[in-house]
């Protein structure tokens, strides 16, 4: 399943009051696996930048001047997303943002039936705790080490690793249980297996049974193969 991890960076905390995107990050992932695909764009607000906005994310007006505008770049960053889900950690930010520049210019905007909230997946799975991103990959043992300032592209990166780790990790797990049949574990589901209404018909051979005897009995007495015979 095709999946966009998505964040923002803007110029304050309300779009509503006149605040602005600056950056978008987008990281394609492919059952929640990156694929190195990513649409990343920073964006001119047309109005200036605030300390403690800089101070967070390290975007200048000087710096976003020549950059263009959402409008400029609309089309490119609808057609990455497509319709496919977005993973956002506190979405309704981003997306209250986002919305407010698609309203701006016309566009239709994002709807939360679409979006996977990696806070609200959070809270859930670790009640009481503290469930900022930072917070999330501490207690996942993810690198934050590049994340001096917050980025819409790293923060996406990020996202991707925990967003995996709140579904269970990427890998899967395979076991026995006492009578050797085998479990899957996938995202802490267990898939137990089906019994075949009629057998597998036997693949063993008597003549390939005692060819494969005659060439370990050639191994010598201390062969370790010579326990198995029994069994195979």
């Amino acid at each position: 399943m095709r999946e966009i991890v998505l964040d923002t960076e803007t110029t304050g905390l309300n779009p509503l009051t006149g605040d602005r995107l600056v950056e978008i990050g987008c990281v394609e992932i492919y059952n929640r696996i990156p694929t190195g695909q990513v649409y990343h764009v920073y964006l001119n607000p047309q109005r200036d930048m605030p300390v403690e906005a800089f101070n967070v994310h390290g975007l200048s007006s000087e710096f976003l001047a020549d950059k263009p505008l959402f409008a400029q770049v609309v089309d490119d960053f609808l057609a990455f997303i497509a319709g496919d889900p977005l993973v956002i950690h506190n979405a309704a930010f981003d997306i209250g943002f986002l919305n407010a520049e698609l309203a701006k210019i016309g566009r239709p905007v994002l709807t939360f039936d679409r979006v996977i909230d990696t806070l609200s997946l959070a809270r859930r799975r670790h009640p009481g705790a503290s469930n900022r991103l930072d917070d999330l990959m501490n207690r996942y043992g993810i690198n934050s080490s590049r994340r001096t300032k917050h980025g819409a592209l790293l923060d996406s990166e990020l996202l991707a690793e925990v967003y995996a780790e709140l579904c269970g990790g990427k890998q899967t797990a395979l076991s026995l249980t006492a009578s050797e049949a085998t479990v899957v574990v996938i995202e802490g589901q267990v898939a137990s297996p089906m019994q075949r209404p009629r057998p597998l018909a036997p693949r063993r051979h008597e003549a390939e049974a005692a060819a494969h005897a005659a060439f370990i009995a050639t191994l010598g007495e201390n062969a370790i193969w010579k326990d198995y015979t029994a069994g195979s």
